[in-house]
């Protein structure tokens, strides 16, 4: 009685769905008719067979879904160049940078902190480039190595990496931070020679500049991105095989937020109002697991600490407020299958798949 109230329901709702689909509502009662008599019959003489339907229908699902996503997986057999049209600006940021171009090179004011974090920045960067250097100049250890400084700024830590004799490119998406980047290295005729200041974003220059660097630095500026996995893949794409990428961030905790923003900001005016947004800010391990899946292995993450009362950073085991992380590209041109794919799924297709001499070339890339 269960079974045959539920078949009679079922066909009712595929007469009024064919009614809608394909015809009138008379060819739909004729087309339920014809349904109901194919069905009343085919469960109570063969019942295996609706369970044969819904198996081939599950089965074609899966073959359909493992499709996509072996199209998801081969998709991208070589790295992709983002451009301009993926920009990770914040136009909101900019406008809150603007208003403090003039400030930069105010040892006192609200760009203190970060004069001051070049005690620990500038060593930081420079040691451990200096693993990867057999030999190098007395007072210009840096010399023949190619920086980029994304989010330079007015050139803080850009002149320090010059002065230690690194061919240096600074970026940074407002103008008027540059000119006054320009305006500073003017006084110096050495570093007007090792440094160049462009105003624009990182995707502008990823094509022209693929594989250009030794070292990409990106210090203070993954907290005020919007799309940080693109900002990524773009800094990835610029290092050379081997080079080195430098961040220096704020982790995500409710300590941050507390003393980064609440008091930084609210209470200390140490930074301005505006500056940070806790929702930007991000873990040593998210960090570290965008970094790993594409293609950058992390060497080494710092914690680092701000004594607003002094005035002085200091290196630390607690990354829970600041931290500085170093991750190195891989020589390797792995294309790995995307995490999104799960394991057991990826295992079954590259089972099948290694019989295809085509996708056999792409799994060895």
């Amino acid at each position: 009685m269960w079974r045959g109230r539920k078949l009679n329901s079922g066909n009712r709702f595929l007469g009024v769905l064919r009614s809608r689909c394909w015809g009138t509502q008379a060819e739909g009662a004729r087309l339920t008719s014809s349904a109901e008599n194919q069905f009343s019959w085919t469960p109570q003489s063969k019942p295996w067979v609706f369970s044969d339907y819904r198996i081939m229908w599950f089965k074609s699902y899966k073959m359909t879904f493992a499709c996509l996503n072996r199209m998801r997986i081969y998709r991208y057999p070589w790295p992709r160049l983002y451009g301009t049209s993926q920009s990770t600006v914040d136009s909101s940021e900019i406008k809150t940078f603007l208003a403090l171009a003039h400030r930069w090179w105010d040892e006192q004011g609200v760009y203190a902190a970060l004069h001051s974090m070049n005690d620990l920045r500038v060593p930081f960067i420079r040691d451990n480039l200096l693993k990867t250097v057999a030999q190098h100049q007395p007072g210009k250890p840096l010399s023949g190595i190619k920086i980029l400084d994304v989010g330079c700024g007015g050139g803080l830590l850009t002149e320090p990496l010059g002065r230690l004799g690194a061919s240096v490119i600074g970026i940074d998406p407002v103008a008027e931070n540059i000119k006054i980047a320009q305006h500073h290295k003017s006084f110096d005729p050495v570093l007007d020679k090792r440094i160049e200041y462009r105003a624009c974003s990182l995707e502008e220059i990823v094509e022209e500049t693929a594989e250009t660097f030794d070292a990409v630095v990106a210090s203070e500026v993954v907290e005020h991105v919007i799309d940080l996995e693109t900002f990524i893949q773009c800094c990835c794409q610029v290092l050379k095989p081997g080079g080195s990428l430098f961040i220096t961030t704020i982790n995500k905790t409710q300590l941050s937020y507390a003393l980064g923003i609440a008091f930084s900001e609210q209470i200390a005016g140490i930074v301005p109002k505006g500056t940070h947004t806790w929702e930007k800010f991000v873990s040593p391990e998210k960090l570290e697991s965008i970094l790993e899946s594409n293609g950058l292995s992390v060497q080494t993450v710092a914690g680092m600490v701000y004594n607003p009362f002094s005035g002085y950073w200091h290196w630390s085991e607690i990354t829970s407020l600041n931290y500085a992380a170093h991750a190195v590209k891989s020589t390797e041109q792995e294309h790995p299958v995307p995490e999104f794919v799960f394991k057991g799924e990826r295992e079954e297709l590259r089972h099948k798949d290694s019989t295809n001499p085509g996708v056999q070339e792409e799994l060895k890339k």
